[in-house]
């Protein structure tokens, strides 16, 4: 029977620094600091301050800073001021004293692909007679894909610019 490497940090033990491991790491104690590697479990005793980026985060114990992972699994506490990045995110909720309850405090979650702002304005302008009106390098639109302002201060939101022919006819001093 073949044992799975993994780095442990047990219980009563305190680790400050850069933590870097190819293998699994399981934290039962504190770490404070950075740490990279293929995953982190970090369990009901465990405390992880600080930054980490892996590909996944089970954590029944205790979160504060900022992590990155393709999978997150919350079961725990997570503290106030953590950013939280992840493609799929799993959040399991425990049962204290008859109630059911998961706090975040002052959090950022980040789940799914990162947004992508081309996109995201293609699909809002979708159907709206603008969409290619950028890319076309059209003079209505401004980069952001938004029209330009009204002429003439006009109060109703219409679209209708100023063309040369609408130029009032200035008199010529014979």
């Amino acid at each position: 029977m073949s044992e799975t490497k993994r780095t442990l940090i047990e219980s009563g033990t305190e680790l400050k620094g850069t933590l870097t491991s190819t293998c699994p790491i399981v934290v039962m104690g504190r770490v404070d600091g950075e740490m990279t590697g293929p995953s982190v479990e970090v369990t009901e005793s465990g405390v992880l301050c600080g930054k980490a980026k892996v590909t996944e985060l089970r954590s029944r114990g205790e979160l504060a800073g900022e992590f990155d992972a393709q999978v997150i699994e919350l079961a725990g506490r997570v503290r106030d001021k953590t950013l939280i990045r992840a493609q799929a995110m799993e959040i399991s909720l425990k049962r204290t004293d008859g109630r059911i309850e998961m706090v975040f405090g002052d959090c950022e979650l980040a789940i799914g692909d990162a947004p992508d702002k081309a996109k995201a304005i293609a699909q809002a302008m979708n159907g709206h007679g603008k969409a290619g009106a950028v890319a076309a390098g059209d003079a209505d639109a401004k980069s952001d894909g938004t029209p330009d302002a009204p002429v003439n201060g006009d109060k109703n939101g219409s679209r209708r610019h100023k063309k040369p022919e609408d130029t009032e006819a200035k008199p010529t001093a014979s």
